[in-house]
């Protein structure tokens, strides 16, 4: 199976796993990424879940290959453990990350204050923390969320490096260089492997950021993929699939394979 694809970046929520689909993942697309595997195609899963989330998540659905390599939280670089564990960092990415997360809502505290006390007066939203801090929100619907990203977007002009990615209706605050592009041109540079050698495919906003044509020159989407997804994709030139989750991330392969 020859294939110009050296790297996949897929997302998993929506993309390859279809909650409360029957099937939930698709059989032919798992039996395609793991050929591509056997030929030398590395696989990362690029995902808004955290390491914990994503390995009980490959678990409960039963995945039948697995990644090579993981793409975290939206920005976290993860390689296959050395020392008997599962993942561990690749180089000290995520350590820059942290620290530049860490730096950026100090000095952004005027900014999330609003936000906060906006969320709190003005919505039915959930602020979520976690061990740092506040880390995001739920909002009650993607109408709610709306407003709140347009709220967002006003506060953020002056400290324009504060940001968000979003997913249905969750929201998680964020440095703007940091996003699932970001970590995806990391893993390329560090396994050598250009943007002409990549395939990345998503389904809603937070997936955007690895499908617009700057570290991916095969961007895919589903049909389930949201409007702003769709445009995305075909702006850079890549695959709109006619087939919903799984399915349509086959069909893409198999289109940018040949």
């Amino acid at each position: 199976m020859p294939s110009k694809i050296r790297l996949l970046s897929t997302d998993f929520d929506g993309t390859l796993v279809a909650h409360g689909g029957d099937p939930v993942l698709d059989p032919a697309c798992m039996g395609y990424i793991g050929k591509l595997q056997e030929n030398g195609v590395i696989w990362a899963i690029n995902t808004g879940r955290s390491v914990n989330l994503l390995e009980s998540g490959l678990e409960d659905f039963e995945f039948p290959v697995h990644p090579d390599f993981i793409l975290t939280s939206e920005r976290d670089v993860f390689r296959p453990s050395s020392n008997g564990g599962k993942w561990e960092p690749y180089g000290d990415w995520n350590e820059r990350v942290a620290r530049e997360h860490a730096e950026l809502f100090q000095s952004a505290e005027s900014v999330l204050a609003e936000v906060v006390d906006f969320v709190n007066h003005k919505t039915k939203a959930r602020l979520l923390y976690h061990s740092a801090g506040l880390e995001g929100l739920v909002a009650e619907n993607e109408e709610e969320l709306d407003r709140v990203t347009k709220f967002i977007d006003r506060a953020r002009e002056k400290q324009p490096k504060f940001h968000y990615q979003r997913n249905t209706v969750y929201l998680r605050f964020c440095h703007a260089d940091y996003h699932k592009g970001a970590a995806l041109a990391e893993l390329s540079r560090l396994l050598e492997i250009p943007r002409e050698a990549i395939f990345a495919a998503g389904d809603h906003h937070n997936d955007i950021s690895m499908l617009d044509g700057r570290y991916a020159k095969f961007p895919a989407c589903p049909a389930n993929a949201i409007a702003e997804v769709r445009e995305a994709v075909r702006s850079a030139g890549g695959y709109v699939a006619a087939n919903g989750y799984g399915a349509g991330v086959h069909e893409a392969l198999r289109f940018f394979s040949n």
